[in-house]
């Protein structure tokens, strides 16, 4: 075997690339000799040659000095095999695997680029192999083997390779480490290290990176129960002191790269809470130097993630009942030896211990069980202290370390948090720590005018730096989980205090405030509102305290511009409270309805329905109605109107018209029934075939009733009356007909349901339950036909009106541009007559021969039917001619006619005389 291994030996330090030919036969001869190695090993007649196993096996690592080739890694995993098996019984093997584990280091080689993929499988059973040795008890082969896998994840420059070979991409065995078992393997060889620390500290580090770098690494160890193991070992004597550190990084890492809920499930076991428990009690009296601190709390948060677990055994374990002494230390007193001893540094690591506290009591309060330790150990009592205002917080003596007052507000706004949820749950035990008083009292120093500047650097200081603001958002919040249970006793204790009062005043304070809104600004006022709401519901008295200021409050928020409802700040949220408080704390007493209708609530309300969303109409329209049980209230309503005139009964019907088509209800193009056998289905009731429903629940029928608006507004309806309504247009009309008959249409749904049940079920009504149910879907069904008759008369009424508005508009139109002709043609006779003067005197002789035809001919008839008659009138002059007798004497007289009298006679305005020829008087 010698002469052969000598023989072979020229070939094998290079592959030249001289020609193809020659290549393939020094790579044939190299496998060719790794597979006589393995027969060396394996065969019995030579498996007892140590001496010239370790000399071959010498050479072969010589040869691979640079690094094993993919295809060669099969049979060096089969040769480290061997050798693990021999160094039982003879140690010499080891330096063998020493030297093998220090070439893995080095990256695999490659002779083509295709080899990477071709011999990936053979890299990932190598891999398996090598976690495998850790089966071998000599320290020095455990230490390469954490130490090569380790050397994975760090950049090892490569040697200079032989011709012909290249090495594998940097990234290639990490990722076939991913597919193998490596991990695995190496977490379960913990159980074997117990002799060896150095060994053990050195495999938690391979374990850190090896989980920190890779889910599917984490995945890995998960499934040979890694948290649980890594948990079990970290308490194990460690003279580095690293351990317990490595240990927390390992779980760190699981828990935020692997499956959170998996890694709780393994560490919830008791064994795993005890030993998380002596490592926490040991770290909190030793722990000394900051990163122990640190580590402490690493651990108190694995702890919080573990309470999470409804199947933790925090509580059986004791580990719980020792934290609640932490959570109220240093606030009370406690004889707990565990903390009675126990000296704060204060530091901000102990800060953030005492804020994890907190939070674990919010995660633990799920269980019943761990509200009785609380109350045990006077857990609420603790709270209510560090909630007090500064100037009545625990008392400081001088010499004494403290929080700073940075820190107090921290822990005051965690402790607020933390009895926002708490509260509720004990309330028993807050009543009897005088919880309300506190909380009240915490209010009246969060308006007062005393200097005080919030940090704000904590979450739960969000927003309040420089302000009281944080405080008083926290405290209105627990106040307002406490009203919210319902519990009568404390209600009723915070209104003997005048909390309503205090409310309406903190309220308008704030609306007052120069200051801008923000989010939790108006939160507040939200809460306040519903604070008010939880209040004053279900009691007339206190509804009689809400008085007419609470009436001024709501109204001026109902006044609040509509632009901002979508701003995103929670104007929205504030909109809604406001109308719950007007609906608990308004209606159903008298004397706040009658104030919130005269001070005009309802049109408000009319006008939040116009232009605010859907999903307000429903809570608008019920305070609505129950505003209508006040026999003021329909009044008011037919009375409003919009910026355009419209009326609240047309505006109604067009919510029920948007409500119907928004249900998929089969109307027409004008709003008509297009099926009497269901008038007022929706879509989704026409589809849905699901079976029907037990007796005890409500059926589709019923409970479409008050999933949307139509049941509302057919309420209102009812309360306004069908007749008379202002502001109705045809279509509004044939609306309204469907509304009227609402509830006949619902009544008959629900026995065309209750008929289809029956149907479905195989039940066969008797005879006159048959005849019955026929009847009345047969009588749904003539009304639905009625309706639609008197729909189509309304329509046709409609129509005619609209014809003989046509005509009269075309008429109108007719003599409008009849006169606009007339104009014109006026007008150019106009110019024409300034034009030419030909023309004018023709008009003006046109106009003399009209005058004369139109002056009246009467004179003319009269004249002729009785002819003038001259009479002697009045002497005008008389004169002496000498001659004798009436001859001598000459008179001149004046004439006047006699005319018939006519209807039309008229006088001559003037006579002009009329002289008469000289006659003789005789005798």
């Amino acid at each position: 075997m010698d002469s052969v291994v000598n023989r072979r030996k020229p070939v094998i330090p290079v592959i030249r690339a001289a020609d193809r030919s020659q290549h393939i036969q020094e790579v044939s001869a190299k496998s060719l000799e790794l597979t006589k190695v393995i027969r060396l090993l394996e065969d019995p007649l030579t498996a007892n040659l140590k001496e010239r196993h370790l000399f071959v096996l010498k050479k072969l690592l010589k040869r691979s000095h640079v690094g094993f080739l993919l295809k060669e890694l099969t049979g060096i995993a089969k040769i480290l095999n061997i050798c693990a098996e021999k160094v039982k019984d003879h140690p010499e093997y080891v330096s063998i695997l020493n030297e093998a584990l220090k070439i893995c280091r080095l990256p695999f080689l490659k002779e083509k680029a295709s080899d990477e993929v071709t011999y990936a499988q053979d890299v990932i059973e190598f891999l398996s192999h090598m976690g495998c040795l850790m089966r071998v008890s000599d320290a020095a082969v455990r230490q390469q083997i954490v130490e090569s896998v380790k050397s994975f994840y760090s950049s090892v420059a490569p040697k200079q390779q032989p011709d012909g070979l290249q090495s594998t991409s940097p990234g290639y065995r990490l990722q076939l480490l991913e597919l193998s078992d490596l991990a695995q393997t190496l977490l379960l060889s913990m159980a074997t290290l117990k002799t060896q620390p150095a060994i053990k500290l050195q495999l938690l580090q391979t374990l850190q990176i090896l989980s920190g770098s890779s889910d599917m690494n984490c995945a890995l160890i998960l499934n040979a129960h890694g948290a649980e193991t890594i948990c079990l070992h970290m308490n194990e004597p460690d003279p580095s002191g690293q351990v317990l550190f490595c240990s927390s990084e390992i779980l760190w890492n699981l828990l935020e790269r692997g499956r959170k809920d998996e890694v709780t499930a393994q560490l919830s076991s008791m064994e795993c809470v005890v030993s998380l428990k002596e490592a926490f009690f040991h770290l909190l009296m030793n722990g000394f130097q900051h990163a122990d601190l640190q580590l402490r709390n690493d651990l108190l948060v694995i702890t919080t993630l573990i309470a999470e677990n409804p199947n933790s055994l925090l509580i059986e374990s004791l580990f719980a009942k020792q934290l609640m002494g932490l959570v109220t230390f240093p606030e009370l007193k406690t004889q707990n030896p565990l903390v009675r001893n126990l000296k704060l540094s204060y530091s901000n690591e102990d800060l953030k211990m005492k804020k994890l506290l907190l939070n674990l009591l919010v995660i633990m309060s799920k269980d019943f069980s761990a509200l009785q330790l609380y109350k045990e150990e006077q857990v609420m009592l603790a709270l209510l202290t560090l909630v007090k205002p500064p100037a009545a917080s625990s008392e400081r003596r001088s010499g004494l370390r403290h929080w700073s007052s940075v820190q107090q507000e921290e822990l005051q706004l965690q402790a607020l948090a933390t009895l926002a949820t708490i509260a509720p749950l004990m309330l028993d035990n807050y009543m009897s720590c005088q919880g309300n008083a506190c909380l009240l009292l915490l209010l009246d120093w969060c308006i007062g005018q005393d200097a005080f500047f919030g940090q704000g650097h904590g979450f739960h200081g969000a927003g309040g730096r420089g302000s009281k603001k944080a405080q008083m958002r926290h405290c209105i919040r627990v106040l307002r989980s406490v009203t919210s249970s319902g519990e009568e006793s404390v209600n009723q204790d915070l209104c003997d205090q005048g909390t309503i009062n205090q409310l309406l005043g903190v309220l308008m304070q704030m609306e007052a405030s120069p200051d801008e809104e923000d989010d939790i600004t108006l939160e507040i006022k939200s809460d306040i509102q519903l604070i008010l709401s939880a209040l004053c519901e279900a009691d007339m008295h206190r509804k009689e305290l809400f008085g007419s200021e609470g009436v001024e409050m709501t109204l001026h928020f109902l006044r609040k511009d509509s632009d901002k409802f979508y701003s995103g700040l929670g104007h929205n949220k504030l909109l809604l409270s406001t109308v719950d408080c007007v609906w608990s704390c308004v209606v159903g007493c008298y004397t706040t309805e009658d104030f919130f209708l005269v001070r005009e609530g309802v049109s408000l309300l009319l006008d939040l329905l116009t232009w605010s969303p859907r999903c307000v109409h429903g809570i608008v329209l019920a305070t609505l109605l129950e505003l209508c049980d006040n026999a003021n209230t329909p009044s008011h309503i037919l009375s409003w109107r919009d910026d355009g005139g419209q009326t609240a009964p047309r505006l109604l019907l067009q919510l029920w018209r948007r409500e119907e088509e928004e249900l998929g209800v089969g109307r027409s193009q004008h709003g008509e029934i297009t099926d009497p056998q269901r008038p007022i289905l929706s879509h989704h009731q026409q589809e849905n075939t699901q079976p029907p429903l037990p007796a005890n629940r409500a059926s589709a029928a019923v409970l479409e009733i008050s999933e949307n608006l139509r049941s509302k507004i057919y309420s209102i309806f009812c309360k306004l009356g069908f007749q008379e309504l202002p502001g109705l247009s045809p279509k509004d009309y044939v609306t309204l007909s469907v509304v009227r008959r609402y509830l006949d249409f619902k009544v008959g749904e629900v026995w065309d349901e209750i008929s289809r049940e029956l149907s479905v079920d195989g039940v066969r009504p008797v005879s006159p339950d048959r005849e019955s149910l026929s009847t009345i879907c047969k009588i749904a069904e003539d009304t639905a036909k009625k309706v639609t008759a008197e729909q189509s008369s309304f329509l046709e009424q409609q129509e005619k009106e609209n014809v003989s508005e046509e005509e009269l508009m075309y008429t109108e139109l007719k003599s409008h541009w009849k006169q606009l002709e007339l104009t014109a043609k006026s007008w150019n006779d106009y110019v024409s007559k300034t034009s030419n003067y030909e023309i004018l005197k023709e008009v003006k002789a046109e106009r003399k021969k009209h005058i004369e035809s139109s002056r009246p001919k009467v004179k003319l008839e009269a004249a002729a039917a009785h002819p003038e008659e001259n009479f002697m009138g009045q002497v005008l002059a008389v004169e002496t001619t000498g001659a004798q007798g009436p001859a001598g004497v000459k008179v001149t007289l004046a004439r006047a006619a006699i005319r018939a009298a006519g209807p039309d006679h008229v006088e001559p305005a003037t006579q002009d005389p009329e002289y008469f020829s000289t006659v003789s008087v005789k005798d």
